[in-house]
């Protein structure tokens, strides 16, 4: 796949260079040529010097013929802008745009332009680390229904099945983080101590998933 990249910052050539690592062509657009020295040596792809919402420096890049297109520039207005050109222009099919201002990103999430709000997604890391109790979203779908969040576990879990807390919430568990890996759990994994739980549920559900994972599997 050809893949467009907005901002040539420490995530966007991070980015550039993951993506080459998985066989992609990368074109990586900045309005500062200088900023193409974080790429290396080693980066095979094409740089372009321009505005990253200019659709002749688009073109450039080869957005035209790209299935992926991400603004990681360092301003929300510019990220957005280019985002909706990508899609609205040139009908690229995977796009996101990074967004600092959380109440923008979530506006623009219910408008149909994936984003990803990076200080609220730091904030909410360290967050689940300080206070675990509760549950922190880590999506949520553009509706504003469903939503993918850790939730914290009480200890009377361990030891109890993975089907058996799904029943006792309502919710479905997604995936486990454990010993700092993720892994896919069946019906019969055994929740075990230290477990990370990410679930999907519904927004009018939180309170109850939230209870149920708090309590015992007796209590419930």
């Amino acid at each position: 796949m050809h893949i467009v990249i907005m901002g040539c910052g420490r995530v966007g050539s991070t980015l550039a260079h993951s993506l080459e690592d998985r066989g992609h062509s990368v074109a990586i657009v900045d309005r500062a040529a200088e900023a193409f020295r974080r790429l290396g040596p080693h980066f095979a792809g094409r740089t372009v010097t321009g505005i990253g919402f200019d659709r002749d420096v688009l073109i450039e890049a080869g957005i035209e013929q790209a299935g992926a297109f991400a603004a990681v520039s360092s301003g929300d207005n510019s990220n957005v802008l280019a985002a909706r050109i990508a899609r609205e222009i040139f009908r690229v099919d995977n796009v996101v745009a990074r967004i600092y201002d959380p109440g923008r990103a979530e506006v623009y999430q219910r408008l149909g332009i994936p984003t990803v709000a990076t200080i609220p997604w730091t904030t909410h890391q360290i967050i689940r680390r300080l206070l675990p109790e509760g549950s922190e979203p880590e999506w949520r779908d553009p509706t504003g229904t469903v939503r993918l969040a850790e939730v914290h576990i009480g200890s009377a879990w361990v030891g109890h099945r993975v089907s058996d807390l799904e029943q006792a919430s309502g919710a479905r568990v997604a995936f486990l983080t454990r010993l700092g890996e993720g892994i896919l759990p069946h019906r019969d994994t055994v929740i075990q101590d230290g477990d990370l739980v990410h679930v999907i549920m519904r927004e009018d559900g939180i309170a109850k998933v939230e209870a149920a994972f708090a309590t015992g599997p007796e209590d419930v």
